[in-house]
């Protein structure tokens, strides 16, 4: 009997999570006991991901980059990721934009529901925490994500998940600096970093013969501890432009596919849907991030000289979802408190301000609402008003930052391979099963 695909286990996990913690929320204690004995499931898994994400990162760079013998090939796939990964954003900003300011989805929230989701939300701790990080970010230098990037010590950048471009400096560094000795020399080196990226992969798969379980659990959460239907409703045409905007950059890396790597958009999405769904049911390109390396490299067949290098920054910078929620949330935070601020100087303000956030902001917690604060401040938004801004749009948060993590996700995949292609690294697909090796 042929085993099932592994994106439609997980999407009936997702679906019978959906259904499962809505069953729930009609039992009193249905919310406590899908936080005691059903979210753990899916905390778990999370861990495993976020566990594995910075030895993945480091043996796979350092792999890639050894294996080129040849800078100059390193310096080319660099200089095309970052410019492929700018122009993306910049098209998914405009994407925003534009739809924003054609469907005007502002016009339709009423002063009843501005000071119902004021009295919800504008106090909240998590807002309040979103504010300050902004101010600070704010503050420091234009130069300071660069500052950023380089590590004071190399085993404290590892061991936190949010100092991914630091570990991702260091193992450029050490990477580079192998090709520079003579090969008897970083032999050894290689051979451990080879090794332990064979072994790593071998734990995505292990990791990910549980995701259909952990997804049903993430997703039961979620539904339990949704906010109010009544607000979620009110909301609804804000979230539909979001949602629509996330979807037409699905169309455009399809397109990008098709013409750039002459690769079927359908048989992309399809390998692909396994780390687009985990993105979507975790909220996290970071802990993705070793699911989308395995689907990228043994699934699509991007080599690993390039996916080592493009997925991990792009986990880390490329952020085209969230940009375009930038986008589509500014302008719609101005059309319903400051519609006299919306002028063309300040839109061309927040397609740059939210380009340069995308970057500098990538490793802070809760990033889209950082950004969009920084966003906010730039274009001069009313600081009295600006609790009240972001207490409109922070029921529906957590259901679009699902989405746009999504988008994220599939963007890096996209951008991989067209790299991989103009490079002459996209070959065919090579796919491991966890028990291949296995003694039946």
């Amino acid at each position: 009997m042929k085993k099932m695909a592994l994106h439609w286990q997980i999407l009936i996990g997702m679906l019978a999570g959906v259904l499962f913690g809505y069953t729930m929320t009609h039992f009193s204690a249905g919310k406590e006991i899908v936080g005691d004995w059903i979210k753990p499931f899916g905390t778990i898994f999370v861990n495993l991901l976020k566990l594995i994400a910075v030895p993945l990162i480091v043996a796979s760079l350092i792999k890639g980059i050894s294996d080129l013998q040849d800078i100059s090939k390193f310096k080319k796939i660099g200089g095309r990721t970052i410019i492929i990964y700018i122009l993306t954003t910049v098209v998914a900003i405009c994407i925003g934009l534009t739809l924003v300011n054609i469907l005007k989805p502002g016009d339709g929230i009423t002063q009843e529901t501005i000071e119902k989701l004021t009295t919800e939300y504008a106090g909240n701790s998590k807002i309040s925490a979103r504010i300050a990080e902004a101010s600070k970010q704010k503050e420091s230098g234009p130069l300071q994500f660069i500052v950023d990037m380089v590590p004071q010590n190399a085993f404290k950048a590892m061991s936190n998940n949010k100092m991914m471009l630091q570990v991702i400096f260091f193992t450029i560094f050490l990477g580079i600096s192998m090709l520079l000795v003579k090969p008897s020399q970083s032999k050894s080196l290689k051979d451990f970093f080879d090794s332990l990226n064979e072994v790593i992969l071998k734990m995505v798969d292990l990791i990910m013969l549980f995701a259909p379980y952990a997804v049903f659990a993430l997703l039961a959460n979620v539904v339990v501890t949704s906010d109010d239907a009544d607000i979620l409703l009110a909301l609804l045409k804000y979230a539909g432009v979001v949602v629509t905007g996330l979807l037409l950059m699905i169309g455009f890396y399809t397109l990008l596919v098709a013409f750039v790597t002459k690769r079927s958009p359908i048989w992309f999405l399809k390998q692909i849907s396994p780390a687009q769904l985990l993105a979507f049911s975790t909220s996290s390109s970071a802990a993705t991030l070793p699911v989308t390396m395995e689907r990228v490299e043994e699934h699509i067949g991007v080599d690993k000289e390039v996916s080592s290098f493009v997925l991990p920054v792009g986990a880390t910078i490329n952020m085209d979802g969230t940009s375009l929620y930038q986008a589509v949330a500014a302008v719609f935070i101005m059309q319903v408190l400051w519609p006299e601020g919306l002028t063309f100087s300040n839109q061309i303000t927040i397609v740059l301000t939210a380009l340069l956030a995308s970057i500098g902001s990538a490793a802070v917690p809760g990033a889209g609402m950082v950004m969009l604060v920084i966003v906010l401040e730039a274009i001069g938004f009313p600081a009295d008003k600006l609790p009240i801004g972001l207490a409109l749009i922070f029921a529906v948060d957590r259901p679009l930052d699902m989405c746009r993590t999504t988008i994220n996700v599939t963007g890096d995949a996209t951008v991989s391979m067209i790299v991989a292609k103009t490079v002459g690294k996209l070959g065919k697909p090579k796919v491991k099963d966890w028990d291949d090796n296995l003694k039946k």
